[in-house]
């Protein structure tokens, strides 16, 4: 009878599902200083934006503001892309398809990602290791990730399951989303 009394249980974990994430910060619980995003039912805590990740985002936003002007895309800052119930993470920037009303009747899905561009400063194991492999899984079709400290643009094209069957590390050069081709970027000149 004492082993059964002595049994130590780990605790569990409580997945929250994006609902339930929502009402938490609805009701003040999580705030938007603390730059969290929920994966597949955790709250991940968001490194802080050092000012040359802040600095590269700008630039990109800056960059792709011709195709929103030209009407070919939505650019989204660091806003919440819906994939299921137990995912909605928050990239850098994307590229939406555009859409009547600009989502604000809900948040946009893989479906309607042009492009989706993580900027890394210290995150870089974490987005190619665990929200690469999720935006994958998604059909995101194309995901830039900006490695500030390898001086390097990673594309990610042709989603299949977990993994992108295309990729590419660029350091120089002109560079454009698939999806939206006459969206060109420098990359040396982001990178610089």
């Amino acid at each position: 009878m004492r082993d059964i009394l002595d049994r130590r249980q780990a605790p569990a974990r409580r997945r929250f599902d994006v609902d339930g994430y929502d009402r938490m910060a609805e009701a003040g619980i999580l705030t938007p200083d603390d730059h969290v995003e929920l994966i597949g039912g955790e709250i991940f805590a968001k490194p802080p934006i050092g000012s040359a990740h802040a600095g590269k985002t700008n630039r990109l936003n800056r960059l792709f503001a011709g195709a929103a002007a030209d009407g070919l895309a939505l650019v989204s800052v660091r806003g919440p892309l819906r994939l299921d119930a137990w995912n909605e993470p928050e990239p850098d920037v994307m590229l939406l398809r555009p859409r009547n009303g600009d989502y604000k009747d809900r948040h946009p899905g893989a479906a309607d990602v042009l492009l989706l561009v993580e900027v890394s400063e210290s995150s870089l194991a974490y987005d190619r290791g665990t929200k690469l492999p999720l935006y994958a899984r998604f059909g995101v079709p194309e995901v830039w990730i900006a490695d500030l400290r390898g001086a390097a643009v990673e594309v990610y094209r042709q989603p299949d399951g977990g993994a992108y069957g295309f990729t590419q590390r660029l350091t120089s050069g002109p560079l454009a989303p698939a999806l939206v081709p006459g969206v060109a970027i420098d990359v040396g000149a982001l990178l610089a």
